[in-house]
C-alpha cells in the first residue's frame, strides 16, 4: 500500500519563528531522582551534556535514572550557533574523571551509558586518548554495561585517534552530522560535512561489530530534499541508528528558529529512513542524540542488525 507523502512548506531564510508549538513544552524537572543525580554530579565533579546542552528532556531521563556524562570539560573550543555550552579556553584534564565517571555509573545503576564531550582542538590528540581511558574504566569495572560515545570530528588530527577510541571497545560509535551541508558555514563553522561523514564510515570500516549513529536537527532553515539526501549519505556510510529532532534555540543569541516541523512531519521522516535501510530510527519534535538510548540500542540488538 503506497503512503502519502507530506507536503513541507519551508520557512525563508530570514523569517525566525517565534512562539514554541504546544508538542515542544515540557515539565520542569522536580523528581527526587532528578535532585540526586544532581547531587551525585557536583560531588564527583561530573558534568552532563544534559545540563550542559539545556536539553528538554532532563527531566524525563533524570526520573529513570538515565544520564549523559560529558568529559573533557565543560568549555568548548567550537562556536557552533545552535550550541549552549560555553565556549572559550577549557581547563586541564581532569585525571580522576574516569574512576568519577564510572563510580556515579555504579551508584545511579546504569546498564547503558552515554558519554560525550566537549571539542578539545587544544589538544594534539582532541580528547581521544581520555575517551579510551573511560571507556577502558567502565568496562573493567562493569564488564557487562554498553557504551554509547558521541565525539567529536578530530578535523586536523591524526587518524590515529579514531583508532584509539575503537581499540578501547565501545558498543555504539556516535557522531552527529547537526544539519545539511549548505548551513555548515552558518551553523556549524568550525566543521567540514564530509569530514563528519567519513569519520564515521571509517569507524565502521575499523570495526565491522561497532554499531554507529548520526543524528540531525531540524529547523534551521533546511529543505526537505536536503534532509533526505544527508539521508542517502549516512546510508553510503554504512550508519545504522539515526536520530531527528527538532532544534531549539537555547537564547537570543544562537541561531533562529526557521520552521517548527510538525510531529507529523517527523513521522514522515521516520517512514522513509526505515525504507531506506537504517536499523533503528528515532525521529519526533523532542528527540536528541541520545534518547531512550538503552532502548533503541536493544531494539536494534532484537532486530539482529
Amino acid at each position: 500500500m503506497s503512503r502519502k507523502v507530506i507536503p513541507i512548506q519551508v520557512e525563508s531564510p530570514g523569517e525566525p519563528m517565534t512562539g514554541k508549538p504546544k508538542w515542544l513544552k515540557v515539565r520542569a524537572p522536580m523528581s527526587r531522582e532528578y535532585k540526586s543525580i544532581a547531587d551525585m554530579m557536583r560531588k564527583l565533579k561530573l558534568n552532563t551534556v544534559c545540563e550542559e546542552a539545556s536539553c528538554p528532556n532532563i527531566g524525563g531521563c533524570w526520573k529513570q535514572g538515565s544520564a549523559t556524562f560529558m568529559i573533557l570539560g565543560r568549555v568548548c573550543t567550537r562556536t557552533c550557533a545552535f550550541c549552549d555550552v560555553a565556549t572559550g579556553r577549557p581547563d586541564p584534564v581532569d585525571p580522576d574523571e574516569a574512576v568519577n565517571l564510572a563510580t556515579a555509573v555504579a551508584e545511579i545503576g546504569l546498564k547503558h551509558v552515554v558519554i560525550t564531550s566537549v571539542d578539545r582542538d587544544d589538544l594534539k590528540d582532541g580528547g581521544a586518548g581520555h575517551y579510551a581511558t573511560v571507556i577502558r574504566e567502565l568496562k573493567s569495572r562493569q564488564p557487562n554495561v554498553t557504551v554509547e560515545i558521541l565525539t567529536p570530528d578530530f578535523q586536523r588530527k591524526p587518524d590515529s585517534c579514531l583508532n584509539t577510541i575503537i581499540e578501547a571497545g565501545p558498543d555504539i560509535f556516535n557522531h552527529n552530522l547537526e544539519t545539511v551541508p549548505r548551513l555548515y558555514r552558518s551553523v556549524r563553522p568550525g566543521a567540514r560535512y564530509f569530514t563528519s561523514l567519513r569519520l564515521l564510515q571509517r569507524a565502521k570500516e575499523l570495526d565491522a561489530n561497532v554499531v554507529t549513529k548520526s543524528g540531525i536537527m531540524l529547523g534551521l532553515g533546511e529543505e526537505r530534499d536536503e534532509v533526505l539526501q544527508v539521508l542517502d549519505d549516512m546510508r553510503e556510510a554504512n550508519i545504522d541508528i539515526l536520530t531527528i529532532g527538532q532544534y531549539l534555540r537555547p537564547s537570543e543569541k544562537h541561531h533562529p528558529v526557521m520552521k517548527y516541523w510538525s510531529p507529523e512531519e517527523f513521522d514522515d521522516f521516520k517512514y522513509i529512513a526505515e525504507k531506506k535501510g537504517f536499523g533503528m530510527v528515532a525521529s519526533g519534535p523532542l528527540v536528541r542524540s541520545s534518547f531512550h538510548a538503552d532502548e533503541v540500542f536493544k531494539a536494534l540488538k532484537l532486530k539482529g542488525k
